[in-house]
């Protein structure tokens, strides 16, 4: 039973640190190749990240440079951060890319507060199954009289306490992310 809980906290665990990936990836303000994370170039066929396939710099608070390691998947790249929902124009220059990050407006915040809102959203839910599974995994052990009905009590209290505290986390990371952006 305790190689249960320690498996729920791992995955709940690992939901809050993709949760937090995923607002490093939501654009504020200031250039970080965090949000190029979720682009996929399809480079020779295959859907590829591209910090595997070009070196990305920030040479200043406002503008990123990505230099493709093969110049022939420039326009591949360029044509990736085109299509995304950065809502910024690549700058090629035929040897690299820039791409220049401007001031944010109050409208552009708003969404961004909505998306930042929206990934929380999925996050808490992830927790609540990740809850409700292993509810019924219990549930299961206890009519298979493995654990009795005092134990299923016990483990329902630490289930929602566990849940309530990473609901709490998850809040809290996106309480952060929207004060970063209303910073900006």
């Amino acid at each position: 039973m305790v190689n249960d809980y320690q498996q729920i906290i791992a995955k709940m665990k690992k939901t809050a640190e993709i949760l937090s990936q995923q607002f490093d990836s939501v654009r504020a303000g200031r250039a970080n190749p965090a949000v190029l994370d979720k682009l996929r170039v399809e480079y020779y066929g295959t859907p590829t990240p591209i910090n595997q396939i070009a070196a990305i710099a920030t040479p200043d608070p406002r503008s990123l440079v990505i230099q493709p390691w093969d110049a022939s998947s420039l326009k591949l790249i360029e044509k990736a951060i085109l299509e995304s929902d950065l809502g910024i124009n690549p700058t090629n220059d035929g040897k690299m890319i820039r791409l220049g990050f401007p001031q944010l407006t109050e409208e552009r915040r708003r969404d961004l507060i909505k998306q930042v809102k929206k990934y929380s959203e999925e996050g808490k839910v992830a927790i609540r199954n990740i809850r409700r599974d292993a509810m019924e995994d219990f549930k299961d052990q206890k009519k298979k009289s493995e654990i009795t009905e005092d134990d299923l009590k016990d483990i329902e209290k630490d289930m929602q306490k566990l849940t309530d505290d990473y609901v709490k986390e998850i809040d809290n990371i996106a309480a952060k992310k929207e004060k970063e952006l209303m910073a900006i």
